[in-house]
């Protein structure tokens, strides 16, 4: 039985902030999601609303709350990330793509081997279609970039000799080796 799953789950938690008695503590890393959610947020909306008044406090409160309380839950797919992270990682891959792994990263893949953003944004293709009309739809879904068509290349023909080593003949070959490296 390991333990690292409820070692994982382990988080500090902040019980007091400027002399308030927080009780049973807010989640540090929660607690830091709010503060850059609502500093990001309230700064967007100040510089293009203006000062808050009552009119205006939803605007200001609703949407960092929202990000905070969903955004810093576990995630249901992947138990060692936050809500918030399987969303940036969703964007990141509808809007620029995933860049494949070759080799273990030692090849740096080609923009042409990337999944093209039709291929990516076909499946939400009926959904934009109701909130953004068929022609902007299609402009979004569709349209091949000049760098999504693969280059081509030859066609490599592969000849395969297969050979079936038997025992006698390896005996020969760990003969010939022990020769070897008694003249060196």
């Amino acid at each position: 039985m390991t333990y690292t799953g409820y070692f994982t789950r382990l988080e500090p938690r902040q019980h007091e902030l400027f002399g308030v008695d927080l009780g049973q503590g807010i989640a540090r890393r929660t607690l830091l999601l709010g503060v850059l959610t609502f500093a990001l947020w309230d700064g967007l909306v100040f510089l293009a609303i203006g000062f808050p008044s009552v009119k205006w406090l939803t605007l200001y409160m609703l949407p960092p709350v929202v990000v905070t309380v969903l955004g810093a839950q576990p995630s249901k797919r992947c138990d060692r990330r936050a809500v918030l992270a399987t969303w940036v990682i969703g964007a990141h891959y509808q809007v620029w793509g995933h860049r494949p792994v070759i080799c273990g990263g030692r090849v740096v893949a080609h923009r042409s081997e990337w999944i093209p953003r039709p291929a990516r944004w076909e499946r939400h293709a009926p959904a934009l279609t109701r909130n953004f009309g068929p022609k902007l739809a299609g402009r979004l879904v569709g349209g091949t970039d000049a760098e999504a068509v693969p280059p081509a290349g030859p066609v490599v023909e592969l000849a395969h000799t297969v050979r079936l080593y038997g025992p006698d003949h390896m005996v020969k070959i760990a003969a010939r080796r022990g020769r070897k490296g008694k003249r060196t």
